[in-house]
């Protein structure tokens, strides 16, 4: 079994500062460190139990960038929506509890990489199981 220490998403955006401005400033993710100089600088952010880096400039929008989606779990998700329309982020649909007890809401970076905020009720077998 391979023992995985610590793991990270890798994006290649078209325009980095954009980039950085969508996922810190607007998604509050704090910054876990930087690398380079410049505008084509690589920043890692913090995802609760991995990180997201942003490193290198895509020449137009990425390839695949919609075959991938960050899934982030968050508290609430009414209260990030209203968090993240308070700061200019476009909600692609709002919270809505799924079919399988999840409430999800969903927005998209701006290379169009869906990302997904979910909220954990806690009545659901993620964060309960009888017994335990």
């Amino acid at each position: 079994m391979v023992h995985v220490l610590s793991s990270r998403v890798l994006l290649r955006p078209s325009d980095p500062e954009r980039s950085r401005d969508f996922y810190g400033r607007r998604l509050g993710l704090a910054v876990h460190r930087e690398f380079g100089t410049g505008p084509d600088r690589g920043t890692v952010y913090f995802l609760g139990g991995g990180f997201l880096e942003l490193s290198g400039r895509a020449e137009a929008t990425p390839a695949g960038s919609r075959d991938v989606r960050l899934w982030l779990q968050v508290e609430d998700a009414e209260a990030a929506r209203d968090e993240l329309v308070a700061r200019g982020v476009e909600i692609v649909r709002p919270p809505v509890k799924e079919p399988w007890g999840l409430i999800e809401m969903w927005i998209e970076d701006p290379d169009g990489t869906p990302v997904v905020l979910v909220e954990v009720p806690e009545e659901h077998p993620l964060r309960y199981r009888a017994g335990i």
